[in-house]
């Protein structure tokens, strides 16, 4: 009886291609890249005085080019290399949060920046079924993290770091974004669950974020400063203080009359906060480039958080009318396009070296 001989596996056949092997070294950090981009998009759709409506749309064009093709090199690296896993590894699993901000992220754009190339009703399909993803992934990339932190990992206070957030952020991100579906959906019921939804997933992140807190500023009152690598993932912290302004601020716009007080109360002085973590860690940021902080793809962590602190103003203002908090918006957003400017251009620099570099160096 003759034997079959299957064929090898697609990827396998171009194991001695460069480009190939490279896949499986792209990780769920480099969605940041696609977080960062996409959030340049959005706070320029919602920034007061407005900017070019095309300069938006360049950069959601990017942000959703960018989600797509990191997501065909990371199914080829996840085919090709089967047998890593991330969660094997807590130092890459925290970075799981990425991938459902970035999916969400680049849908809410769909209902700005990107509605003009699309049309009203494919934008409002694209970013459901983006949300709907990124939501499902985000609420199982938290649970399972956070699970794994307190049961598998073996992790020491030493360990500790501000990308521990990451995956306790996304659920944050689903109830910043989620309200602007509610308009779309049926009167009624439908709307009231979607609203309560978003409350609840606030709720979530919100307590997750401040049980985690206490943990990193321990490690960084008793252990010194983070290692150079790490220090631009300080600016983490802006982001479940900036997405959470902008999420109150998104519940008072679709909400009852009561969370228009709510919005106020908690998002103007979590706003104050977020101004003087950002003055800590930009000093932070000068000191470790004057000791020669190397470039890493953490430097992405310097534009998706100011970015929040962006949408979370220019909610504070479209709320109050304050001028004070449209100002803040506009400077923000100058800093977040300087962060992107810089993190893109290193990126790109570094990319070619990064594909060549053999897998395990």
């Amino acid at each position: 009886m003759a034997t079959t001989v299957l064929p090898r596996p697609l990827t396998r056949r171009f194991a001695d291609r460069p480009l190939i092997e490279a896949a499986g070294r792209f990780g769920p950090n480099w969605y940041a890249a696609v977080m960062g981009t996409a959030i340049v998009a959005n706070g320029a759709h919602v920034l007061p005085g407005g900017v070019p409506a095309r300069f938006a749309e360049l950069f959601w064009v990017l942000g959703f080019a960018g989600l797509l093709a990191l997501a065909g090199i990371r199914l080829v690296g996840r085919l090709h290399h089967a047998r890593v896993r991330p969660l094997d590894d807590p130092t890459v699993a925290v970075f799981l949060g990425c991938p459902p901000m970035a999916l969400m992220a680049v849908g809410f754009g769909a209902l700005g920046a990107g509605e003009p190339l699309l049309g009203p009703g494919p934008a409002v399909a694209l970013d459901a079924v983006l949300w709907t993803l990124g939501t499902l992934y985000g609420l199982w990339a938290a649970g399972t993290v956070l699970f794994r932190l307190t049961t598998r990992y073996e992790v020491s206070w030493a360990d500790a770091a501000p990308t521990w957030l990451l995956p306790v952020v996304a659920p944050m991100v689903s109830a910043a974004l989620g309200p602007a579906l509610i308009p779309h959906l049926p009167a009624g019921q439908a709307q009231q669950t979607m609203l309560l939804a978003c409350v609840a997933m606030f709720g979530m992140s919100l307590v997750a974020v401040l049980m985690l807190l206490p943990t990193l500023w321990g490690r960084l009152a008793h252990e010194g400063p983070l290692p150079p690598a790490l220090i631009p993932t300080l600016f983490l912290v802006l982001g479940p203080l900036g997405q959470s302004v902008t999420a109150v601020t998104q519940f008072a716009a679709h909400g009852p009359a009561v969370f228009a007080g709510f919005a106020l109360l908690y998002g103007v002085p979590v706003f104050g906060f977020a101004l003087l973590w950002l003055a800590v860690a930009a000093a932070a940021s000068v000191r470790g480039l004057r000791r020669g902080m190397p470039f890493a793809m953490t430097w992405w962590a310097y534009t998706f958080p100011v970015g929040t602190c962006v949408t979370g103003a220019a909610g504070l203002y479209a709320r109050t009318g304050a001028d004070a908090f449209a100002v803040a918006s506009v400077a923000l957003y100058v800093l977040l396009l300087a962060a992107w400017a810089v993190a893109a251009v290193r990126t790109a620099r570094s990319l070619p070296a990064f594909v060549r570099t053999p897998r395990g160096r």
